[in-house]
Formats: C-alpha cells, sequence, structure tokens
C-alpha cells in the first residue's frame, strides 16, 4: 500500500484535508435551489462508500510496504471493525446535527460553536491518546486557531444581526454536534496500527480503516437520515420517492460532496503515522477558516457587511495562519 515516509509531506496531505473539510459544502451550495438537504446527504454518503473503495483498491492495494487492502480486512479482529465503524457512526451524527444546528441558528452560531468545540477537544483527545508533537507549540496553535473562529463568529454575526432566529435551541445541537465530532476520529485512529510498514496484526491500516468507517456512516445513515426526512428541522418531510426522482446530474452533485470529503479523510488517516493523530486531527479541522475563505472571496457573502467586519475578517485569517505554523512546528520538534 502506499505510505508516507516524511513530515513535510504528511503536512501536505493535511493541508489537502483541510481544503477537503473546508470546500465539500460547496457541492451542497450548489445543490440548495432544487434540492432538499436530506436528499443531497443520501449522495454525500454514497460518495464517501465509494472513495473509500476506489482508494482501497488502488492506493491501498499497490506498493511493498504493509498489507494490501482485502488482507488486512481479512486479518483484523473484531474489536478493530467495532471501533471504525463506531467511528463513522459517532462522525454522522454529529454532522447531521451541525446541520440541523445550522438550520436553527444560522452558521454565526452554530459553525464555528460545532467545529470549533470539535476542533479543541479533538486535538486533546487525539493527542493524549498517542503523544506525538511538541504540546506547548500545538496547543498555542491550537489555541490561535480558537480565536480565529470565534472572530468568524463575531464576523458571521454582524452580517446576520437581522436574523431572528431562536438560538438556544441550535446552540445545544451544536455543543452536542461539536462533542460527537471530536471523538469520531479518536476511534478510527484506534481500529489502526500507526506503524503502517510493519503494522501490528488484528489491527487496520489506513485504507481498509476508512472504508469499515464509512461503512458505519451508511448503515448509521438509514437510521439518522430518515428521522430527519421524516421529521425535519425546517421546512415539510420528504420521501424516498422524491430521492429517485431526481435527476443524475443532482445526485452526481452529492456524490462529488462525498467524494471531495473523504478524499480528506483518507490524507488525514494516511498522514498520521508521521504527523501523529493530533496534528493530523487538528490541521484538517482548521478547514472552518477555508469555509470562509469561500464565504468571503467566492459567493461574497460580506458584500454588504456592516462596518468593522473587514478587520474581523483580516485578523481571523491572520490568527489562523499563525496557529497553523505552530501546529506545524510542533510536529517538527
Amino acid at each position: 500500500m502506499y505510505i508516507i515516509e516524511s513530515y513535510s509531506l504528511a503536512v501536505i496531505f493535511c493541508f489537502i484535508t483541510m481544503l477537503c473539510w473546508g470546500s465539500w459544502a460547496n457541492t451542497q451550495k450548489l445543490a440548495a435551489s432544487t434540492w432538499r438537504f436530506e436528499l443531497f446527504y443520501w449522495d454525500y454518503v454514497i460518495g464517501i462508500v465509494l472513495l473509500s473503495l476506489v482508494f482501497g483498491f488502488t492506493l491501498g492495494s499497490n506498493g511493498s510496504g504493509g498489507r494490501s487492502f482485502v488482507a488486512d480486512l481479512q486479518q483484523a479482529e473484531l474489536t478493530s471493525y467495532l471501533k471504525a465503524f463506531l467511528g463513522g457512526v459517532i462522525f454522522n451524527l454529529a454532522n447531521i446535527l451541525i446541520v440541523a444546528a445550522i438550520a436553527i441558528a444560522g452558521m454565526a452560531v452554530a459553525f464555528p460553536v460545532g467545529i470549533g468545540l470539535a476542533l479543541v477537544l479533538g486535538v486533546l483527545i487525539n493527542y493524549f491518546s498517542e503523544q506525538q508533537g511538541d504540546p506547548v507549540f500545538l496547543f498555542a496553535g491550537v489555541g490561535l486557531v480558537t480565536v480565529a473562529i470565534v472572530l468568524d463568529a463575531l464576523a458571521y454575526r454582524k452580517l446576520s444581526n437581522q436574523n431572528q432566529k431562536p438560538p438556544s435551541k441550535g446552540l445545544r445541537l451544536a455543543l452536542l454536534g461539536g462533542l460527537l465530532m471530536s471523538l469520531f476520529y479518536f476511534f478510527v485512529q484506534q481500529s489502526m496500527s500507526l506503524n503502517f510498514q510493519n503494522p501490528t496484526s488484528g489491527k487496520f491500516t489506513p485504507y481498509s480503516a476508512v472504508f469499515v468507517f464509512a461503512l458505519g456512516i451508511l448503515v448509521s445513515n438509514f437510521l439518522f437520515n430518515t428521522i430527519l426526512m421524516r421529521k425535519p428541522v425546517e421546512g415539510d418531510p420528504v420521501s424516498y420517492r422524491m430521492y429517485f426522482a431526481g435527476k443524475p446530474s443532482i445526485h452526481l452533485v452529492g456524490i462529488l460532496g462525498g467524494v471531495i470529503w473523504c478524499v480528506g479523510m483518507s490524507f488525514s488517516i494516511i498522514a498520521a503515522e508521521q504527523a501523529g493523530p493530533a496534528i493530523s486531527y487538528g490541521l484538517g479541522q482548521g478547514a472552518t477558516m477555508v469555509a470562509a475563505f469561500w464565504g468571503v472571496f467566492i459567493w461574497k457573502e460580506f458584500k454588504f457587511a456592516p462596518k468593522g467586519t473587514n478587520g474581523l475578517i483580516a485578523a481571523m485569517f491572520g490568527l489562523f495562519l499563525a496557529g497553523l505554523i505552530l501546529i506545524i512546528v510542533a510536529g517538527n520538534q
């Protein structure tokens, strides 16, 4: 299988993760005018599963190091399957809760609170499970990224100060979603051996771990998304008949969203051996700022923002870049 052999390449993979995790939602934005999120989400999940299989039979099955994709699945112990699968279930529930929170309270409350909490707790959890990287630089970097996320929230609040949606329920959903989002990566990396060249018997290597994780998302989606379809947080209920009536082009948009997200997840897991789980996860969750970049410069969400917003945005990007530099330095100590 393909294995990263240097820290610098691992950092590049983590940056690709950040770009993917911060960009996949553009596909939902493209489909939103004609396609409900609950229906889009099925295609998104299908895209995740498909990409995990493609990587498994290509990158995961070529090269002289480690175990091949199929052989790795065959030798893994039940506990490894349960951990990776549980990681998928937790991620899926967390993702749906955060999306529901956005629908109720708006981006200003839900996304920075949910992903900000996931970033801080996730780095702590993954660092103490596998203590790789200098903790001073790592936590200082995470602190700066957290402040940047807070500034992002303030900028969105200025933009949406006329919004009358009650935030309390949305805030609770965002907090719960962020708590769960901080846990999923831990379970996936616990199912793996972090020595990819000579992996521990009974544990997964990256490609098989991501595939079983994707199966956890798919299976749990029959429960979580079915509930959301029947009892949506906004709008009328939607049906499976409506999903199957969708045009092929609209389905492909959702599948593309899942493929983009899973490229990020796969690259993050592949980078975890050299970078360490905490740094790999922490850099990836900087996706909040990538999403902000899309909103500011591509979708022009702040075009008519009130005075003072541009200063918050500039400070946000500055702190974010400084935080990323510290996280990268932490892994090179």
